[in-house]
């Protein structure tokens, strides 16, 4: 029998045709389900429900109480807050089985989601985007977007190290933490590299 090269507490409960990647921790109660594909170096928290079809990238930090639904795919880096909410089904109904008309949500490199938020499905959340707390997501969002409220809205922009972001008269901003500089120009962000 191979070795596991992951780490699962004896309460998860991880089914035939999971894949895990090294260096994985899976803990208390959660349940990794057939089909599900969870990268290298992840931590998935206690409580956790991981879907047939779920994608997650490396070192993806998914905290306690989450579900993650089919058609939900997060790519490497993402954080996913206690207790956040995907949702897979736009119109739900009791009596009306949708099985197989789940909608794609997308989260992108390096995004983090709040504790309590939600994520109405079909969207995509940008690179190193930030949602608030208790945010309700009904629109895709920008790469570096922060976003707050319900319906969540934009507020401002953060950097990839996690810090709101204030820009000259240039549309030049440096995050305080690593020193990368970042330019705004036409509604959308991006880092500057280090020659510019």
């Amino acid at each position: 029998m191979q070795e596991k090269k992951y780490f699962a507490h004896e309460t998860a409960v991880i089914d035939e045709g999971a894949e895990i990647g090294e260096g994985t921790k899976i803990w208390h109660f959660s349940h990794v389900m057939p089909g599900a594909k969870i990268g290298e170096r992840c931590n998935i928290g206690q409580n956790v429900v991981v879907s047939p079809g779920v994608v997650l990238g490396k070192n993806v930090k998914v905290q306690n109480n989450v579900s993650i639904y089919t058609g939900v795919i997060c790519e490497d880096d993402v954080f996913l807050g206690p207790s956040m909410v995907f949702t897979n089904v736009s119109n739900p109904r009791s009596a009306i089985v949708r099985r197989g008309k789940y909608e794609q949500t997308l989260v992108k490199k390096g995004a983090s989601i709040g504790a309590n938020a939600t994520i109405v499905c079909g969207h995509t959340i940008g690179e190193f985007a930030f949602i608030g707390a208790g945010a309700v997501v009904t629109k895709d969002v920008l790469p570096y977007a922060l976003v707050v409220g319900n319906p969540a809205r934009q507020i401002g922009w953060m950097s990839e190290y996690g810090h709101r972001l204030h820009f000259d008269e240039n549309g030049i901003a440096v995050c305080p933490e690593s020193g990368e500089k970042y330019k705004l120009e036409n509604g959308l962000v991006k880092k500057m590299s280090n020659n510019e």
